[in-house]
Formats: structure tokens, C-alpha cells, sequence
């Protein structure tokens, strides 16, 4: 059974997991099996925001459940969560009424007030979203009326004078500044979720890569890795570069695939970084499937450049020298890729020139920043991307659920296969919306 959400699942209210299945019942049957396979009542399979995330809104809804975290690394924010541009963004580019609206400006909110809550730094450094000619003015001005529409605060139009006035190097027709966009270590806080979590009496297991799911004698679901297993009643993954992959091992169908694609960016040398004081983005042009490059403050003083958007040779792969076969094959085999790939030629060529030739990234940032020059900037860090494809080529941008179709297990493992950007700042918001859903869905 597979559910694309077109909106936010319908809480139960007082009705939860806890009320349908007796809690007394759960916890009774909790218990560490004689070979060592821990039982809980609740799994949740990968330690990226998403996971963390909405593991602790479980624990803090139904405390009495036995639940556990797991994660194929040795660290929670392995991947996605530990290697983006660290933005936490307003809901300004998303269609009116839409989930995704809906959750980034909730989102938003809920990440600056957990941050106030557990003394994590942030900054709000603000935002400029910069039109450079008409064309970009009139669409900076669709963005404008999808921000107020999706009620983002205290959004403003500004003056090629006023753009000048706040960034004295930034240089643009127009522009559209959000001043509560921030800046934060979403990896920091991924890890927060998790220590939140074991607070709350839930088990984390690391370095516990999934192999397999298959059901037990006694009706549970059993957890395998190379190094041992566990058992649950019921299992949630968002697994994020790797969710088809673990949905396929329940019996789901391949699609929607996840096709890598690595983000490069560029580093302003420490002597330069008085050139940009907030983000600043360009106007997207709805040709191409990507933002462009922009500029982003760290919260480590860094100021990232870029990024583009070449397909990255493995599903974990930072550089080009990162090559998997099976995951390289895996992706250029897929029609869906297959399709995309012809559709963007012009755009997909540009982009690997622009990641040999730093030169060429450079060119694009001088149309924002005509200051900058080749000599103030260094190669910097990459991030990779999971995008989920159809088999037409078409990137989702909504979220997808998923579950089995054999059997019992079918009934028993609910995979999260896509939490669409952007997902960090959602993922409080994104976690109650998954909640919702796993009470649902293990309803009986």
C-alpha cells in the first residue's frame, strides 16, 4: 500500500497507538530474548533528522512503549543531516495551502523554539532573495505573494538602494528579504533529538546496518544487521539516501528510486568573508530543477559558495573520487534518470563543468557579488542529495509512505521513502505529521 500525502494526515486526538493496542500488553511482552535480541515495541530505523526526530515525538506521546533508534553509522547525522548548508528556511518558495508550506513555516518556528529550549546557537542572519533583471523582478514578485500567502513574517520587498544598504557588495534590481531565515548546525541538532530521546528512556543502537526484515514465530518483526539483530512490534525507517533500498526489503516496489546527487560548494577565504553578512539566493528559474548557487554564513564564521548539482557516483559520494558500482549502475540504469538526464542535458553539462572548472562557479557568484574574484575563494565541502525519481523522470516533491506487501510484515514496517527539502527545518513538524501516520497505520 503506498500513500503519497497531499496533506496532513488526520490526528487521532486522544485515540493514539497506545489506546487501540493496551500499553499493559505492549510492555509485558517486552522483554530481552534468550539469544541476546533485544524486543522493543517500536523501531526506528535511521538516525538522520527525520529519524531522530520523529523517534522522540513517539517516545513523548507514548512513554510507557519500549522503543529503540538505529542507525548503520557511528554517529547520529551521518549523511543529509550532517552535511547541508545549515539554513533554516521561512517557507517562502512553496505553493499556497500546500504540505510542504505548511510544515516549513511551522517547522521554522518549532526549530527556533527548541533551540531557545535546549541552549543551541543559531543566528538569524536574514535573507535576501536577489532579481537581477524584469524577468527575475516579476517572478520575485510570485514569490513575494506565495510568502504572505503562506503567512512567512515580515517578508519585504527592497530597493536596488536598500539591497546595497544591507549588503554593500550585493548587487541586484530588487529583492526580497526575509529576515527570520537563519543559521544553525542541523547536525548538532539531529544529535540533540537523539540525546532527547535516550532521556526519555528509548535505546539507540549505532553502527547497526539493516540487512533485512523478516517476521519471527511469535508475529515480530525481526531486525537484521551483520553484527546481530533485534525484534519489534512495528518498524519505521527514514532511511534518506538509502529508503528505497530498505523499503524494497519489506517487499515495496522499487519506486519512487533515490538518485544521488552531490552539492559542491566553494569556500570564501577567512580574509574575504566580510563580503556577505546573510544569505543571499538568486530568483529560481523554473527551467531547471535546481536553486543555482547562493551564499551562505556558518555558524562557524565559514561562508559557503555554490552549490551545483552533478550525480554523485555513490550514494554516500562526497568527491568524485567516491565510486560504487552497484550504486552508480543503480542509478544510471533507471529510466526515470534515463529520462531526466536527456531532458537536462544543457543544464547537466554546465553543471560538471562548473565542478572541474571552479572558474565557472565563480562567473555565476560575480552576477550576485561583482567584487568577488577567483583568488578570494577555495574549494570547500559537498553535501549529497537524495532525491526521489519516478520512473518518468519526474523529481517527488511530495512525501512518500510505504508499505510491504508480504504478509504480516507488510502490516508491520511503515517506510518513510521521501521527506522532501527542506526537511531540516520541517523535521519537528514533519516528526508529528509521521507520528500521525504510524498511529494510523498501526492501528490494526
Amino acid at each position: 500500500m503506498k500513500l503519497l500525502c497531499a496533506a496532513v494526515p488526520r490526528s487521532l486526538g486522544k485515540h493514539s497507538l497506545g489506546d487501540i493496542v493496551s500499553l499493559r500488553h505492549l510492555s509485558s511482552g517486552v522483554q530481552r530474548a534468550s539469544n541476546s535480541e533485544s524486543e522493543y515495541d517500536v523501531a526506528v530505523v535511521g538516525g538522520g533528522i527525520v529519524g531522530c526526530a520523529t523517534a522522540r515525538e513517539l517516545k513523548m506521546r507514548h512513554p510507557k512503549l519500549r522503543m529503540c533508534l538505529i542507525e548503520k553509522e557511528k554517529h547520529f547525522a551521518g549523511h543529509q543531516s550532517g552535511h547541508n548548508s545549515g539554513v533554516i528556511h521561512a517557507g517562502i518558495y512553496y505553493t499556497p495551502g500546500s504540505l510542504k508550506a505548511k510544515l516549513c513555516v511551522e517547522g521554522m518556528r518549532l526549530a527556533y523554539k527548541y533551540c531557545d529550549e535546549h541552549n543551541i546557537p543559531y543566528k538569524k542572519v536574514g535573507k535576501l532573495i536577489v532579481a537581477r533583471d524584469d524577468v527575475e523582478v516579476e517572478r520575485l514578485h510570485v514569490l513575494h505573494d506565495k510568502g504572505l500567502k503562506n503567512e512567512v513574517p515580515d517578508l519585504e520587498l527592497i530597493s536596488s538602494s536598500k539591497i546595497t544598504q544591507l549588503e554593500p557588495y550585493v548587487r541586484g534590481k530588487e529583492a526580497l528579504l526575509s529576515p527570520h531565515t537563519g543559521i544553525v548546525d542541523w547536525g548538532l541538532v539531529t544529535k540533540s533529538f537523539a540525546e532527547s530521546f535516550e532521556k526519555l528512556g528509548g535505546d539507540t543502537r549505532l553502527n547497526f546496518e539493516v540487512s533485512g526484515f523478516e517476521m519471527t514465530e511469535k508475529n515480530l518483526v525481526r531486525i537484521r544487521s551483520k553484527d546481530g539483530a533485534v525484534r519489534c512490534r512495528f518498524a519505521l525507517t527514514c532511511g534518506g539516501l538509502h529508503a528505497d533500498r530498505l523499503a524494497e526489503m519489506s517487499g515495496c516496489g522499487r519506486e519512487p528510486r533515490i538518485v544521488p546527487f552531490r552539492g559542491e560548494y566553494l569556500l570564501l577565504k577567512p580574509e574575504k568573508r566580510n563580503l556577505i553578512q546573510r544569505n543571499v539566493y538568486p530568483v529560481p528559474d523554473p527551467r531547471f530543477p535546481f536553486l543555482g548557487v547562493h551564499f551562505t554564513p556558518r555558524m562557524d564564521g565559514a561562508v559557503w559558495l555554490g552549490p551545483n548539482a552533478v550525480l554523485a557516483l555513490s550514494r554516500e559520494g562526497y568527491s568524485w573520487s567516491d565510486f560504487d558500482a552497484k550504486d552508480l549502475w543503480d542509478a544510471v540504469k533507471f529510466s526515470g534518470f534515463q529520462k531526466l538526464a536527456v531532458k537536462y542535458i544543457g543544464f547537466g553539462t554546465k553543471e560538471i563543468m562548473r565542478s572541474w572548472v571552479m572558474r565557472l562557479q565563480v562567473r555565476e557568484l560575480q552576477k550576485f557579488v561583482p567584487a568577488l574574484s577567483l583568488s578570494d575563494v577555495t574549494r570547500g565541502p559537498a553535501g549529497v542529495r537524495a532525491q526521489a525519481m519516478d520512473g518518468s523522470g519526474n523529481l517527488v516533491d511530495d512525501f512518500v509512505f510505504d508499505t510491504g506487501k508480504e504478509g504480516d510484515i507488510g502490516k508491520r514496517v511503515l517506510h518513510c521513502r521521501n521527506a522532501p527539502s527542506p526537511g531540516a527545518t520541517s523535521s519537528l513538524a514533519i516528526a508529528k505529521m509521521i507520528a500521525d501516520k504510524v498511529e494510523s497505520a498501526f492501528s490494526l
